[in-house]
């Protein structure tokens, strides 16, 4: 049978990206050792689904077009909906979706950017417990309540999921990792370079 591989792990050309990311995410919560409820892992998996594609990560205009609007502005459009209680609900799920999978997969570029790691982690975190908040349902108001709670968690559930997705290819990659984990310390170069049989002095 073909397959695919990404980073150290291979996917078989006939599975579902849900069986791959099932598997990478089971595998980060267990390193991580945080107790998880099934719905909530499989919450993540099916968020690491929708966001295979870079435009869910962006708001859509009038003319269809695509715009990266900060995650603030989503906020505060999600609190003036409030005469729309399940269109609220959806709206800070969203904030909170997008918060999450930033800080999870773009940790070491929000290093360098004006709002840093803590910002997502605060805006997402209260994001998720607005969701909870208004959600109808139990298992929903549990679910959401989880991701505001553990959030920092699930974080590092996402970078470890981005650590085994994108790992070096090249020597230009290495090269680029090497030069990062220099400049910035990043215990994940570090760790990535570790994997590739480069030895750093941490």
């Amino acid at each position: 049978m073909s397959v695919k591989t990404v980073g150290k792990s291979a996917l078989a050309l006939d599975a579902t990206p849900e069986s791959f990311f099932f598997e990478l995410v089971r595998k980060a919560v267990d390193h991580q050792k945080i107790r998880v409820q099934p719905e909530t892992e499989f919450y993540l998996v099916k968020l690491l689904n929708r966001f295979i594609f870079s435009e869910s990560l962006y708001s859509k205009n009038s003319d269809g077009s695509l715009e990266d609007q900060p995650l603030v502005f989503l906020y505060k459009e999600a609190l003036e909906a409030d005469s729309q209680p399940h269109a609220q609900k959806s709206l800070f799920q969203n904030v909170g979706d997008i918060s999450l999978y930033k800080a999870g997969f773009f940790q070491e570029s929000l290093n360098h950017a004006r709002v840093d790691l803590d910002y997502y982690i605060g805006l997402g975190g209260s994001a998720y417990m607005n969701a909870a908040q208004r959600s109808e349902e139990k298992h929903f108001r549990n679910m959401f309540s989880e991701l505001a709670d553990k959030f920092s968690s699930f974080v590092d559930v996402l970078d470890e999921v981005s650590e085994e997705t994108t790992a070096p290819k090249t020597e230009q990659d290495l090269f680029r990792l090497y030069e990062m984990w220099e400049r910035t310390g990043s215990e994940r170069a570090a760790r990535m370079l570790k994997k590739a049989g480069i030895k750093v002095n941490e």
